[in-house]
């Protein structure tokens, strides 16, 4: 295959040896390094090398310009916005969300020379028919939206007019100056201009080339094929047939350039693959196919993304075997962790108020990667002052507070260091802290990051340098939307071979180059072509009228770029995601349709690739008790087994290994808000307290009511003993207050109302008991220990009473058989008073010791306490007495668990909760 900027050199050549006197225009920067290699490699003799300009380069050059960058101009047009006109302006955080709109209207209406005075007056005009005001008087909000129309040409033109005062301009502004400029340029410049590629011209463009040929001994080749000329509905030859009937210099003449490669005999396969990362995973497999298969292939093949977010993931999955590739587009910097690091960072400080940082912004910051790195570089504790937040439960952290944890003279204090609200000192921390990550050991051999942080380093003195220029960004808000938006616009080029390997790159990269193997990704609507968009403050009809582009011609654009590259490529693979998404592209593109439906093409294959994945039968998991494992069960069973430990083992025995024997699940985390296991601490906690000086003695009306008093002072107490510094005055934790205190108010006067009919006699409370067992066929002791919250005496009947903050039914502490106990989780309630009346048994032995147990749900405070019953029916009698007999047999059904818990034979095996 001869590529077409071959086949123009030869040409050019077998006229016109010396090069020293040829002025190349090209399409891209990219295919200039491409025409250098195959000029120098056609050549025979030593000669002087041309001139290669990519259309920007040489427009600019023309106009005596310099282009502006992105930054500056949003600056100079902020700059204009204010000084034109005299009603109320926007901030400039405000302006940030629709300034680059603007400036890409400005930029297009000077591409293509649109008469601006008249434009904008148009606009004017249909804004003010277009307003939502019936009232024949505009209101002061009216009459502002109406003021910003009425004032847009006199933007532009201010804006233009600093521009070029500064010898600055935005790319339209070049391309108009260059139109007017031409004609002192050609009065100095006397070589031979080529153009070579171009598809789509704007009217700066077209003029500018127009002129040239028709004035000089000038030459333009295009790139196409014939077959898409001569076919009056193809968008792929929509601008080149418009170029051919209107243009003098072209009309009855023959293109030059065309090529005929288009019908020829290819492999092409379209290959439908679900989500993205299929995509780039089913590149790196078809890789390893034509590196076995056909590797010399390979150093004439090209990965066209047309979803260019897809390069990271891309770059992972090329398989191993591949030698050589090279990156010609470059790497978003909103997309690197740096980026999110300083993007962290001013949200940090940006969010921080009187009372200081939230805590999660502040984690949020302490455990990024370069956050940790900083730390370690420093010998200074992170982990540190993560766990004091922790275990005071601060919600807010301020500064004094970071202070005494952090050396103030450690690098890492600047993340901290206080900005008072000025982007200047921000940027200045920034630019110590890129200074340190550089230094750091592990950091100087890793030239990616090295590229980036230098990046950054650039990015951080520009916005130093125009924000002590402008006075617009005076706060940190501002400065975060000019950051954000101006790294979605940054790019890291990467530098390489771009002769050698497989070349990766975008759609509009490719221009001009030519590809024996292509891989197309990502060929969905809304990708390629990119779909409708309407970016613009100027009405589509406008846009018509004008002679702007509209979606219509982008389409037309992608479709030419996208058969281009069909034209020579011999292996084409068309890759689409199957799985629609409305915001990266639904269905397959309608260029794929359009090449299905081309009776001419018979050498397509379709078909979706189904992704390999191994179907599997989940399993529950199993943990077989190794020495080691039985020794730790050995070691919990001397220390105590709890109730509760027991029924996470009849819940789930995956639970009872991970939570109490290797206490995995046992997280340290700041409570923002009252936790379940905080609520109950509290309510408890509280009774005790409240209850205490009551123990041994018959509760009267008049000791309840006098310990009523102190319940507000009480759960005030235990929320900061339990809660620590966390913030109960708003809120949901202000809320959980008063549902505490209604909870224990409505316990108490329930109580009184008990009085009534009944006495009640608090013996104990919160009473911690340790009993052994004997358990046969263990040859180790095995305790059972729990807290029982309140025994007390109910009409001389004692009472084993257990608090409950969630809700419980009469159901769950019911049992008809023994054996359900340590089968159903939801008897759990049962299970636990039962454990509880077995150590009472156990510390108070006696012959006909009989008492009860219960539950008082205060989630379900109407059902009463909940005694646990055996039943003899689901309908029948209920007995709700424990004696020495229901404790004996309990104690069987106990030791059969427990004996399961500790035998060697018998694995840990999860069951479906």
């Amino acid at each position: 295959m001869q590529s077409f900027i071959q086949d123009v050199v030869n040409d050019i050549l077998r006229n016109n040896q010396d090069t020293g006197k040829i002025i190349f225009i090209l399409p891209s920067k990219r295919a200039g390094v491409f025409l250098k290699k195959i000029v120098s490699r056609s050549l025979a003799k030593t000669v002087l090398a041309p001139e290669i300009y990519s259309i920007e380069d040489f427009i600019e050059k023309v106009s005596n310009l310099v282009t502006a960058n992105t930054t500056t101009q949003l600056f100079e047009l902020y700059n204009a916005y204010l000084n034109v006109g005299d009603y109320e302006k926007e901030s400039f955080d405000s302006f940030l969300k629709w300034g680059q709109i603007l400036l890409q209207d400005f930029n297009e209406v000077d591409r293509y020379l649109v008469d601006a005075s008249t434009l904008y007056k148009n606009i004017e005009a249909i804004q003010e028919v277009n307003h939502w005001s019936l009232n024949p008087e505009n209101s002061e909000m009216i009459e502002n939206y109406l003021h910003f129309w009425r004032y847009l040409e006199d933007i532009y033109n201010q804006f233009n007019s600093n521009l070029i005062k500064q010898g600055l301009g935005h790319q339209g502004l070049i391309y108009k100056t260059s139109v007017s400029e031409l004609p002192n340029y050609l009065k100095t410049i006397h070589k031979k201009h080529i153009f070579l590629g171009f598809n789509a011209l704007n009217t700066a463009e077209s003029i500018l080339i127009q002129t040239i040929l028709e004035k000089t001994d000038a030459s333009i080749y295009w790139d196409i094929d014939p077959y898409f000329l001569k076919d009056n509905i193809h968008d792929a030859g929509y601008f080149i047939r418009n170029y051919q009937n209107t243009w003098k210099v072209l009309k009855g003449k023959t293109l030059n350039g065309l090529t005929t490669h288009y019908n020829t005999e290819k492999h092409i396969e379209i290959i439908g693959v679900p989500k993205n990362i299929s995509q780039v995973n089913y590149v790196g497999n078809l890789l390893y196919k034509i590196q076995n298969e056909h590797p010399e292939s390979l150093s004439n093949s090209a990965i066209i993304l047309g979803n260019e977010e897809l390069l990271n993931p891309l770059l992972n999955s090329i398989p191993s075997n591949i030698s050589a590739t090279n990156i010609t587009m470059g790497q978003k910097l909103e997309s690197t962790p740096l980026a999110s690091f300083f993007t962290n960072l001013i949200d940090f400080h940006e969010q921080k108020i009187e009372k200081g940082w939230f805590y999660k912004n502040l984690l949020n910051l302490l455990t990024h990667s370069y956050a940790v790195l900083l730390f370690d570089a420093n010998e200074v504790s992170a982990e540190a002052l993560i766990t004091k937040i922790k275990l005071n439960n601060w919600s807010y952290i301020s500064s004094s507070q970071i202070e005494d944890l952090i050396p103030t003279n450690a690098t890492v204090s600047l993340l901290f260091k206080e900005t008072n609200n000025n982007p200047i000192n921000l940027i200045d921390n920034f630019l110590v802290l890129i200074q340190s990550i550089r230094t750091i050991e592990i950091v100087k051999n890793n030239t990616l990051l090295l590229e980036q942080l230098y990046k950054f380093y650039t990015i951080f003195n520009q916005l130093k340098d125009l924000c002590a220029t402008f006075s617009y960004i005076n706060n940190l808000k501002s400065f975060k939307q000019l950051f954000k938006q101006l790294l979605s616009t940054e790019t890291l080029d990467f530098q390489g071979n771009p002769i050698e390997g497989i070349q990766i790159m975008g759609m509009l990269e490719s221009r001009l180059l030519d590809f024996e193997t292509i891989i197309i990704t990502s060929v969905n609507e809304g990708v390629l072509p990119s779909g409708k968009s309407n970016n613009s403050f100027i009405p589509f009809d406008l846009k018509i009228k004008n002679g702007l582009p509209t979606y219509k011609e982008k389409d037309a654009v992608y479709t030419y770029h996208f058969y281009r590259l069909l034209q020579r490529a011999k292996n084409v693979y068309i890759l689409y995601n199957t799985e629609p998404d409305a915001l990266e592209g639904g269905e397959k593109s309608r260029l794929i349709t359009q090449l299905l439906t081309d009776e001419n093409r018979t050498d397509i294959t379709e078909y979706i690739a189904t992704p390999q994945i191994q179907s599997f039968t989940k399993k529950n998991e199993t943990i077989f008790k190794t020495k080691s494992l039985v020794a730790l069960i050995q070691e919990k069973a001397k220390k105590g087994f709890s109730p509760s430990s027991l029924s996470n083992y009849i819940r789930n025995p995956i639970d009872f290994y991970k939570q109490n024997l290797l206490h995995i699940n046992d997280v340290l985390q700041v409570e923002e808000t009252l936790a379940p296991n905080t609520f109950g601490t509290i309510v408890h906690d509280s009774l005790e307290e409240l209850y205490a000086p009551l123990v041994g003695i018959n509760l009267t009306v008049e000791l309840l009511n006098g310990i009523k008093k102190n319940i507000p002072q009480i759960v005030s107490l235990n929320f900061e003993k339990t809660y620590k510094e966390g913030n109960i005055s708003s809120g949901k934790n202000y809320i959980s207050f008063h549902v505490i205190l209604k909870y224990i108010q409505t316990f108490i006067d329930a109580e009184i109302s008990a009085l009534n009919d009944h006495s009640i006699k608090i013996i104990a409370l919160e009473q911690s008991l340790s009993v052994p067992l004997q358990i046969s066929g263990l040859d180790f002791p095995i305790i059972l220990k729990g807290k029982l919250d309140r025994i007390d005496e109910f009409d001389g009947i004692t009472r084993i009473i257990d608090y409950k903050t969630g809700k419980v039914e009469r159901r769950n502490v019911e049992i008809m058989d023994w054996d359900i106990l340590t089968e159903e989780y939801q008897y759990s309630k049962a299970f636990q008073l039962l454990c509880y009346g077995l150590m009472y048994f156990k510390t108070n032995p006696k012959e006909n010791l009989s008492i009860q147990a219960g539950i008082i749900s205060l989630k379900n405070f109407a059902e009463g306490t909940l005694l646990f019953a055996q039943k003899e029916s689901a309908r029948g009698t209920k007995n709700h007495i424990i004696n020495n007999e229901v404790i004996s047999d309990f104690e069987q059904i106990l030791g059969q668990l427990i004996t399961e818990i500790c035998n060697a034979d018998i694995p840990f095996t999860e069951k479906e909760v």
